[in-house]
């Protein structure tokens, strides 16, 4: 092989001298990349901690403690509470609050609490799922943004090849290489967005439906407590 031509078509003699458009393609593309795995691992250990605390906090409650307790600790505790003890917290407040108001009756009271549980869900719902609308536009739009470079890379190539009376493949190959660079980026920025994309969305989701049959089963808990207390 040609060392010269081997020089030419080196990855980084290819990015410094590939024209102005496809530079900027790879730079957008290459920033993309990293805060999609800034937002993955961001959300990788906050998914972690959260299930670990659900855990612990599911274990402490069916164990059958004082709920008073619990509530005074979660309540305490809430800037650090993970998102079911925060539904818990939210729940019991507003039923201790309505048991106080005389002339309500038990549904209202029932109804009260699970509408307080429900809002503080779907404000810890949003919570979790944050960054995941950014990894999702990587990658659905990354490998559209590359091609893009790629087509005008091939473009800017052949239409250098106009003033050229016999082509070889020696002028065509460094533009048709940096066009395909950043194909490659775009595919490289999009792959790990789709998957960290799929792979939280599904953990959220069972999350979801964790916290959705605890809020039904503290509510049905708070429901026969207070009917046996009448």
């Amino acid at each position: 092989m040609n060392p010269e031509l081997s020089q030419d078509l080196s990855l980084l003699h290819l990015i410094l001298h590939a024209s102005i458009p496809v530079q900027i393609v790879m730079a957008l593309l290459l920033a993309a990349s990293m805060m999609s795995w800034w937002f993955i691992f961001i959300k990788l250990f906050a998914l972690r901690r959260t299930l670990r605390l659900t855990d612990r906090f599911e274990r402490e409650f069916w164990a059958g403690g004082d709920i008073n307790a619990m509530y005074q600790r979660v309540a305490a505790e809430r800037e650090s509470a993970c998102e079911m003890e925060r539904i818990f917290e939210a729940g019991f407040r507003e039923f201790v609050k309505l048991r106080r108001q005389t002339g309500l009756s038990l549904n209202v009271i029932i109804d009260g609490t699970r509408r307080a549980m429900r809002a503080t869900y779907q404000r810890e719902l949003d919570a979790l799922e944050s960054h995941l609308s950014f990894l999702a536009t990587v990658g659905s739009v990354s490998p559209y943004v590359g091609l893009f470079g790629t087509v005008w890379g091939i473009m800017i190539a052949f239409m250098g090849l106009s003033s050229v009376a016999q082509a070889t493949l020696a002028q065509v190959a460094p533009g048709i290489a940096e066009a395909l660079i950043a194909t490659a980026m775009g595919l490289f920025a999009a792959i790990p967005a789709v998957v960290g994309y799929n792979r939280y969305t599904h953990d959220i989701d069972r999350l979801a439906n964790r916290m959705e049959s605890f809020m039904e089963e503290f509510s049905n808990i708070l429901q026969r407590q207070t009917t046996k207390a009448a």
